[in-house]
């Protein structure tokens, strides 16, 4: 009788299949053209996710309802003057438009683990297409929904979350399908890039749109990125296919490598072992450093952009390009960083399980340090820009740690997965915002940011230990299919049963 081969055994195995992955290249393969749909796609949900929090500052009139005392500390000629277009404004204060920002997660943070089971069950393809429509159809009729009323606005705004948050789950379910395991840190990474380029496209133009009398001003920010939505989700349902097994245009060279790789799987026989996911030890890595990296992330997207302006006078309205390098650096590391990880991985530099953990800490460590130096750099605008791209730049590598280590530990299940990490790490979007209000309200100064960034700082950290610790790039025996375990036996006795399980040389690492 074979043993077992441990976890640890397993790590050691050199990588096979490069000279296979070498041989299904060509100059664009389905799977590269899958990853391109991809990207699209989540450029486009990204674009029509943060074009409201640069339309909202057209669309309210500014009338503060608050005696908020700003910091002094730092002298600067802050600019509030802002060019409105001939669309209608609304009097919303500061709580109504946290309100209608904030709206979208409650629906973001509901469909995860649905959307994450259905992409498993019946694949990732419509499941992903009609969560951008749906995105797509809303922000369409965002301007009508403003109109009708501040109630109707927040209820679109719901209804997109509860949409887009089907995304991520099904394009991981796809990857499932698709990614051959050298591959899967360059093309999952790069698919998921989208959306850091929508955000870093869509805010100036966002701006531009918002400050001219195009179809109105501020409409015109859903109108164009609606439209660029529905022209991508054509493309989607004529090229996008769930499995290579189902493409019609695939070559057999390309199919075989990845089943080769991967294997066939029949999705509609998926039956979930939710117990053992959830006493998983390296599943439970990736839930908290997913969650401590979006801590992270959302204090940048939300909540820093607040302190360059009111605390270090930092005059965005004159430095929109600024504004926007962090997330450039952002997109830089998560597409470079996937093929530097790959390149570890497939010339056995590193194993899976030591690739993950060095970028996951890097992209962690890096932002820690940074946002801690931002708030000891004082009034220097300059150096505060530089900490937040050197900020930006380490959080992208994230995306080759545990954003992807899902499809390492369980490729079947990568889907649910995502959703349930996902889920988890939606939480820092409420919280985070509200733990930073609480400490700044009327106190918005530099020494109060500085426990902010402090926290930050020691989730970072937590998610570091825990992921050096906990995490695995082992495909777990509880995610092999036919995998099966001699009831009342000894641990060395429970193996794969030798005659109809094989073991694909690609996971054992």
């Amino acid at each position: 009788m074979a043993t077992k081969r441990s976890s640890a055994e397993d790590e050691g195995v050199p990588l096979l299949g490069a000279q296979e992955a070498a041989s299904s290249r060509g100059c664009v393969k389905a799977r590269h053209a899958l990853a391109i749909l991809g990207f699209l796609g989540f450029f486009n949900v990204y674009c029509m996710r943060v074009n409201l929090s640069v339309a909202l500052v057209a669309m309210a009139n500014y009338t503060s309802t608050k005696n908020e005392t700003l910091s002094e500390e730092c002298s600067g000629n802050l600019s509030t003057h802002i060019t409105q277009g001939t669309a209608e404004t609304y009097h919303w204060d500061e709580n109504t438009q946290n309100q209608i920002l904030s709206a979208f997660f409650y629906g973001y943070l509901v469909t995860q683990i649905p959307g994450g089971w259905l992409a498993g069950k019946y694949g990732g393809k419509w499941l992903f297409g009609l969560g951008v429509l749906c995105t797509t159809i809303l922000t369409l009729l965002t301007p009508l929904a403003a109109s009708a009323g501040t109630g109707w606005l927040i209820a679109v705004r719901v209804l997109e979350g509860l949409g887009e948050g089907v995304t991520f789950p099904a394009m991981h379910a796809m990857w499932g399908s698709w990614a051959p395991p050298l591959e899967r840190s360059k093309l999952a990474t790069f698919t998921y890039a989208g959306s850091h380029m929508g955000t870093i496209i869509s805010s100036p133009i966002s701006g531009v749109l918002c400050d001219s009398n195009f179809l109105g001003g501020w409409p015109a920010v859903f109108y164009l990125f609606g439209a660029l939505g529905l022209v991508w989700f054509i493309f989607w349902t004529l090229l996008a296919h769930d499995t290579p097994a189902q493409h019609p245009r695939i070559s057999s060279e390309e199919r075989e490598y990845i089943e080769k790789s991967i294997g066939h799987r029949n999705k509609r026989s998926l039956s979930v072992p939710i117990l053992s996911v959830f006493t998983s030890v390296p599943m439970w890595a990736i839930i908290i450093s997913h969650f401590a990296n979006n801590w992270g992330f959302y204090t940048l997207l939300t909540n820093l952009p607040n302190y360059l302006k009111n605390v270090l006078k930092f005059d965005l309205s004159q430095s929109g390009f600024l504004s926007g390098l962090p997330y450039i650096f952002l997109w830089l590391a998560v597409v470079f960083g996937g093929q530097v990880a790959d390149y570890l991985r497939m010339n056995n530099i590193l194993t899976t399980g030591q690739t993950r953990k060095l970028f996951n800490n890097l992209g962690l460590s890096i932002p820690a340090i940074s946002l801690v130096l931002v708030g000891y750099v004082g009034c220097d605008r300059t150096l505060a820009i530089v900490f937040l791209c050197v900020a930006c730049l380490g959080a992208g590598l994230t995306m080759s740690g545990c954003n992807v280590n899902h499809l390492d530990i369980a490729p079947q299940y990568a889907g649910i997965l995502m959703g349930i990490t996902n889920c988890g790490a939606t939480i820092p979007g409420f919280a985070g915002p509200a733990v930073v209000g609480a400490l700044t309200e009327n106190n918005n100064t530099i020494s109060q940011w500085r426990i902010v960034f402090w926290i930050c700082f020691g989730i970072y950290m937590f998610g570091i230990i825990t992921y050096t610790f906990m995490a695995s790039g082992v495909e777990q025996p509880w995610a092999k299919e036919e995998y099966t375990v001699v009831v009342n036996a000894s641990e060395e006795d429970q193996e794969p049963s030798e005659e109809n399980h094989h073991v694909n040389p690609d996971y054992g690492r």
